[in-house]
């Protein structure tokens, strides 16, 4: 009885013994299957087929080592290839897996092979090595429909037309409601959006007394005295076109002085001056682009010119707005 037990034991260690080493190598080669969720199917029906290909983690992390999986054809003997997944890595443990699902169907019925699949190996024994790994082939069953034929056969029945249903339009529906809906929203928007107004600047002087300061600031700056005779009449002319431009809308500052002389016609007021004006033109121009040296009173008599044509063309004031008048209360009397 006692030998008996030994003799067991001697030939479990060694089964062990045995079995563990190729665990182990198991688990450090390259290894490569094909198979399928069923070996048997009704005409027409689909299948998943699973490519793997296992990799020693050393291996696979090889600057050189590459690995293909097989390139199924859409079409094979008996077998089409309806999709196909991308190709997926996943680590376990010191290893890493390649896989890849292919849906395949048939419409032949019998037993079929689906064959051998073909995995190209670069790099995985040396720099240049090149491997070539086969897949077993898979048996697949592929069935008829069992069909009673102790029963009368049943005429083909003709197209049928699937009756119409809203909802089976409801996006297209939906997305133009939503059109519509915006479109509307936008034009009345625009339509009743207020029209912006161009905002006026208004002067914080009027440009009588804008002109009147200056002509001021102009006499006490004492130009021609100091001899600046063109400085003088440029600054008191553009004075004066300044003036004319902005109460009377004239553009002077860009007309030559013939040219303003005939502009200010339609201006009463200023047509009235008109002969002050041209004396004064006339002098300025001969002083800035002649070099004429003017006397002394010409240049007060100028200045006298430009001040009389501005107060002759000053602008009426307009009268203040009188507040409304408060109501009479009536006398109080007694009881």
């Amino acid at each position: 009885m006692y030998k008996q037990q030994v003799i067991r034991r001697i030939l479990l260690s060694f089964f062990i013994g045995l079995l563990f080493p190729l665990g182990l190598l198991a688990q450090n080669t390259l290894e490569v299957t094909a198979k399928a969720d069923s070996s048997s199917i009704r005409i027409g029906e689909q299948v998943k087929l699973h490519l793997k290909a296992t990799v020693p983690a050393a291996v696979f992390n090889k600057p050189e080592f590459r690995l293909l999986l097989p390139i199924v054809p859409d079409s094979l003997d008996h077998f089409e290839v309806v999709t196909r997944s991308k190709v997926d890595t996943v680590t376990q443990q010191d290893m890493k897996v390649l896989q890849q699902t292919l849906t395949v169907t048939s419409f032949d019925s019998g037993h079929w092979e689906f064959p051998p699949q073909k995995f190209e190996v670069y790099g995985a024994t040396g720099a240049n090595s090149v491997d070539t790994l086969f897949s077993q082939p898979l048996g697949i069953d592929v069935n008829t429909v069992s069909v009673d034929t102790t029963k009368a056969f049943k005429p083909i029945k003709t197209v049928r037309a699937v009756p119409w249903n809203i909802w089976d339009y409801w996006l297209y529906i939906a997305i133009g409601a939503a059109v519509v809906l915006i479109a509307l929203g936008l034009w009345l928007y625009f339509r009743k959006r207020p029209e912006k107004k161009p905002v006026v600047k208004l002067p914080l002087v009027s440009p009588y007394d804008l002109a009147r300061q200056q002509l001021k600031s102009l006499r006490e700056e004492q130009l021609w005295q100091q001899g600046d005779i063109k400085q003088y009449y440029t600054r008191l002319t553009d004075i004066l076109r300044t003036y004319f431009e902005h109460q009377f809308g004239i553009a002077a500052l860009e007309q030559t002085s013939e040219e303003l002389l005939i502009n200010i016609k339609p201006v009463t007021k200023l047509n009235q001056q008109r002969d002050k004006l041209r004396a004064l033109l006339a002098i300025a121009d001969l002083a800035k682009f002649a070099k004429l040296q003017p006397t002394a009173d010409e240049h007060e008599d100028c200045m006298n010119k430009a001040e009389e044509i501005l107060e002759w063309t000053r602008p009426k004031e307009e009268p203040a707005a009188q507040a409304p008048a408060a109501p009479e209360q009536k006398p109080q009397t007694g009881a």
